[in-house]
């Protein structure tokens, strides 16, 4: 069948009627591809809400997926208490969001074994409060407490993990359980002093409060200038090694890194 134009005729109107009517059919075409062809083939306006995987068992994840025209991938893995191993952690897009059929989830899956780290050194002088707090901040646990006679009162003396004796560095599973072994604060009033020399002026403050003794005289040489330095313990008194009590005084003497005492000090302390 041959189209013909309603107008035959060869004037200008006839030209601009039948390019009118060309334009209205390509226009109506154009339309209907848009918003009625092309919608029916893409799903246009129809979205899928993403449902919540947090917690679900890898093997759980393809069936479950699938029912709601969804796809999924690992794309991280990472460790958690709360839920089981290879179970989903995180995802991406989020649960409630709106998304087309056949959509990729990205997800984030709880790992087999925990990370491991290296067990802090606890026993340096640390009260049962300090000790709750580097473990909290190394994403471990305290366990069960011991007391051990000792004149230091909740001072940690030991650590144990899995009923052993556990040496600072030792790797340990991330959200591990730490024993500790603390003071008593009943144990004999006479002990070894430890040793400040070396230590900065703060350092040595912090470890005569563990011990439960106090701060003597604090000495600094005539030639030594330790404004706006962080001074550093080159003597005490008593030296390390002797015996003290409890609440005792320690002298300190204080200088610039690096300082060494004129030689007749020197001579003094080795007779």
């Amino acid at each position: 069948m041959k189209f013909k134009f309603p107008y035959q005729d060869n004037t200008f109107g006839s030209l601009l009627a039948n390019l009118g009517i060309i334009i209205a059919v390509l226009l109506i075409l154009a339309i209907s591809y848009f918003y009625v062809y092309l919608p029916g083939v893409t799903n246009h306006g129809e979205s899928i809400t993403v449902p919540n995987l947090q917690g679900m068992k890898l093997d759980e994840l393809p069936e479950f997926l699938a029912s709601h025209d969804l796809r999924y991938t690992v794309y991280d893995s990472a460790y958690s208490e709360e839920y089981p191993s290879l179970s989903v952690l995180q995802q991406l897009p989020k649960p409630g969001a709106k998304v087309k059929e056949g959509r990729m989830i990205y997800v984030s899956i709880n790992r087999v074994t925990p990370p491991t780290l290296p067990l802090p050194n606890l026993t340096e002088n640390f009260s049962l409060t300090g000790a709750d707090l580097i473990l909290k901040t190394n994403e471990l646990r305290r366990g069960k407490i011991f007391y051990k006679p000792s004149p230091f009162l909740n001072y940690v003396l030991e650590m144990r993990y899995q009923g052993q004796v556990a040496v600072p560095g030792t790797r340990v599973p991330k959200g591990a359980v730490i024993d500790l072994v603390i003071g008593d604060g009943n144990g004999p009033a006479d002990f070894k002093v430890g040793n400040l020399v070396g230590d900065t002026y703060e350092r040595a403050l912090f470890k005569l409060m563990g011990w439960n003794l106090h701060l003597g005289k604090v000495q600094i040489p005539e030639d030594e200038d330790t404004t706006g330095i962080e001074p550093i313990v080159f003597k005490q008194s008593p030296p390390a090694g002797d015996s003290v009590r409890v609440g005792d005084p320690v002298n300190i003497w204080i200088a610039s890194k690096g300082y060494q005492p004129p030689p007749e000090e020197i001579e003094e302390k080795n007779n």
